[in-house]
């Protein structure tokens, strides 16, 4: 499975504010970004206004780091909500946030979407009863989301549902002690955090 390897903290800069990627971490005055929130780069002090379709570009890295999803797939993700009835950016936010890492890393039982996406791919993710092992899984209404056994007895877990001050979204219902996850309905863009304006996006893939 292809995924970003690189420092997550340089994503941030890049960005030019907190996406959260390190969990916990990014809480604390630990952050990375904190001590050095300037741009990655040799001419990093050098700022330039940037184009239309630099911000556009921007936002579109943006949603792509937050959710770690690559260009190829994003792209196919883009296409999919194009492709469905209603507004496509707010389609689009809703297919990422309904994919199973971030199911689990919304009910909490991972600090940052890449440790609720290990969770996933180690086989401690069950929907409906059945185990997932493939993060990009598309949760839908009425899936009920759960741990295995063994990931009821992790203790990473335990910790980040304990200690982990995080509100769990309206379309998530949580049940027995936060270790089941219901999917109640699909997301609604009030619902969605990610501090984005998908509309930008949509503009970036219509040229």
């Amino acid at each position: 499975m292809a995924r970003y390897n690189g420092p997550v903290s340089r994503l941030c800069r890049r960005e030019g504010m907190k996406l959260y990627l390190k969990g916990s971490k990014c809480y604390t005055k630990k952050c990375p970004f904190e001590r050095r929130p300037t741009p990655p780069g040799q001419h990093q002090m050098r700022r330039r206004k940037m184009s239309e379709y630099g911000v556009q570009l921007r936002e579109k890295q943006k949603v792509r780091r937050v959710y770690m999803v690559l260009e190829r797939q994003f792209k196919r993700y883009f296409e999919t909500a194009a492709a469905r009835p209603g507004v496509t950016g707010e389609n689009l936010l809703r297919l990422l946030e309904t994919r199973l890492d971030n199911v689990a890393f919304r009910a909490g039982w991972g600090s940052s979407r890449a440790q609720a996406r290990q969770l996933v791919r180690h086989g401690h993710v069950k929907v409906n009863g059945r185990r997932v092992t493939i993060p990009s899984y598309q949760a839908r209404k009425g899936d009920v989301v759960g741990l295995s056994d063994k990931g009821r007895a992790m203790i990473v877990v335990r910790s980040n549902l304990d200690t982990l001050d995080r509100q769990r979204p309206p379309w998530l219902e949580s049940s027995d002690n936060g270790l089941t996850a219901t999917v109640r309905d699909l997301p609604l863009r009030a619902h969605i955090d990610v501090p984005v304006r998908e509309q930008l996006i949509v503009e970036l893939y219509s040229k």
